[in-house]
């Protein structure tokens, strides 16, 4: 999940509505302990976050609309943060005590391969250039921030300013190795990251060689 900062007020509105049928405002009330209006804010603030979804509802038809609001899987994740962090690592240390380091390298190129799968479906484009814009669309779609930056004729840097899997690090850096081999599977090419949040960079570098044949 990207980085959202949400109050302490409205974490408390995500713990009244998680695995609860759609509350109104009035539900809310009394368990908020604050006024409508600070209530209505605060659903703003969830709604505007994608952790609460609202419906509007109109009763036969007529009279005025009754809104409903659900919290969204989104927000479990902000109830428990740390619990990603923990289990990624776990799973990547449980893969090279069974399986080893021959195990780790075939999982990763595996679940690149299948994640790749996910965007290529979508991309008609045969070049690799081509087809590195289309994915940078449908990353975009997805709340992706990533600059294209083209260096001569020799090769083309792609920079994601955010990722969906940050708090998924692990020492062995496997998230990081199956987001390099989904790349290189999309586009067609080569592909080596040349900078890493994680290593104190600004942003993650993925380097695609040889465009002058793209």
């Amino acid at each position: 999940m990207p980085d959202v900062v949400i109050s302490p007020a409205a974490m408390r509105i995500v713990k009244l509505l998680v695995g609860r049928e759609p509350r109104t405002i009035s539900d809310l009330l009394r368990p908020a302990g604050v006024t409508r209006t600070a209530v209505a804010e605060q659903l703003g603030e969830l709604v505007a976050a994608g952790f609460v979804e609202q419906d509007t509802q109109r009763a036969n038809g007529r009279g005025r609309p009754r809104h409903l609001y659900r919290a969204t899987d989104a927000a479990l994740a902000l109830l428990f943060p740390g619990n990603q962090q923990c289990l990624v690592p776990a799973v990547w240390r449980a893969v090279l005590e069974l399986g080893g380091e021959e195990m780790f390298k075939k999982i990763v190129k595996r679940t690149g391969r299948l994640m790749a799968q996910h965007y290529n479906h979508r991309i008609t484009a045969t070049k690799p250039l081509e087809r590195l814009r289309q994915f940078v669309a449908l990353l975009a779609a997805e709340g992706g921030l990533t600059d294209v930056v083209e260096n001569g004729r020799r090769s083309t840097v792609l920079l994601k300013r955010n990722c969906p899997f940050f708090s998924m690090f692990d020492e062995h850096r496997g998230v990081c190795l199956i987001d390099l081999e989904m790349l290189g599977a999309v586009v067609g090419r080569p592909v080596r990251q040349t900078a890493c949040r994680h290593a104190g960079d600004p942003c993650c570098a993925f380097e695609i060689v040889e465009k002058d044949n793209a």
